[in-house]
């Protein structure tokens, strides 16, 4: 519905999505600071895709209120900025309690800009080699998810090895639960209360017409998924299986993090491939978000920061996920890297005089 956004640091490449525009708005310096919703890596894969950072809070820490929900048990808005000071102040604006969101909760804390200087030491930082050791991960980026780790070692970081089991089941749990949560809730989308209204004097006909223009291919062909998930006599088959799975991933998760700070991986197999590559190959595009539904599932806040660029010159990102309502802690690992890699050519945000 909206022209194709371009990626300011290679034009003729995707910025990823779905909240395309606001990181490419970022990296062209059109703004400082700017938001999207993150539900299976909305937020992080444009992030990555486009060199700025992108925070996914933890379930609840950012009201939704105003959002067009997509997939309830999972959807969080994020900001995303140029340096991870920055991200930090968009994040202490939005975060906390609001009486008008259910789901919000008053766990949620503003991050201490000064903890973000305080470096690593003490800290220890889980790999999850069982994620990493499979294929499809370009070269340049697992090189240079191994020069991130060195350089935090070198900060004073400790690292050690995790595993997340059920983490490759992920994506098949992901495109069940929130098909399945989008066709529920975009079946209330009627274009009489917000957005696109056809024009047809017969009610019904309008419903029809409204949702036949105003959605997408890709969004209906999840409707369909998710609908054909909640029918009867594949809904204990297919979504009750699902969110079986996604309590797995989620003790997974909380198994981890209970012996580390934070956990360590790509945030893409690939670096931004070029527009339209993928639009006839719904698989292959699912399969980009492999490393991002995991956080997702497991509602634990997970940030998106450049790492480096690979032969091309793409922008890499990789990722850091925490305990939930943890975000300091992953700002501040991601402030420290940003600190000693000079390699990851960063864009100066905001001075501090004007924030």
């Amino acid at each position: 519905h909206f022209p194709q956004p371009v990626n300011a640091r290679a034009p003729g490449r995707i910025t990823g999505g779905s909240s395309s525009g606001s990181a490419a708005a970022v990296a062209a310096k059109l703004c400082d600071f700017s938001i999207g919703s993150d539900t299976g890596g909305s937020v992080r894969q444009p992030a990555a895709f486009c060199g700025v950072y992108g925070l996914k809070p933890t379930y609840g820490a950012v009201s939704r209120y105003g959002l067009v929900a997509f997939a309830s048990s999972l959807d969080q808005i994020g900001p995303f900025a140029r340096t991870a000071r920055d991200t930090a102040l968009l994040f202490n604006v939005i975060c906390g309690r609001d009486a008008r969101d259910m789901t919000s909760r008053p766990e949620a804390a503003p991050v201490a800009l000064e903890a973000l200087e305080r470096g690593v030491k003490g800290l220890t930082i889980g790999i999850p080699r069982d994620i990493l050791s499979g294929e499809g991960i370009a070269p340049a980026i697992r090189a240079c998810f191994d020069r991130a780790v060195k350089a935090l070692e070198r900060s004073g970081a400790k690292t050690a090895g995790v595993t997340l089991p059920n983490a490759k089941y992920a994506i098949a749990t992901y495109y069940i639960v929130a098909t399945a949560e989008a066709s529920a809730n975009l079946a209330r989308y009627d274009g009489v209360r917000y957005g696109l209204r056809a024009k047809d004097g017969n009610l019904n006909r309008m419903y029809e017409a409204t949702r036949g223009q105003g959605f997408g291919r890709e969004v209906k062909r999840r409707i369909l998924l998710g609908t054909y998930a909640l029918s009867a006599g594949y809904y204990d088959a297919y979504y009750l299986r699902a969110q079986k799975v996604r309590t797995l991933i989620r003790r997974d998760f909380a198994e981890a993090l209970a012996k580390t700070d934070a956990l360590l991986f790509p945030v893409t197999p690939t670096t931004a491939f070029g527009i339209g590559e993928k639009v006839d190959d719904p698989l292959s595009m699912y399969l980009n978000d492999i490393f991002s539904v995991p956080a997702s599932l497991a509602g634990v806040p997970a940030l998106s920061f450049p790492a480096g660029f690979d032969e091309a010159g793409l922008p890499i990102g990789l990722q850091l996920a925490g305990r939930p309502f943890q975000e300091e802690t992953l700002l501040r690992v991601a402030r420290a890297f940003e600190a000693s890699d000079e390699s990851a050519a960063r864009t100066p945000g905001i001075a501090k005089g004007d924030a």
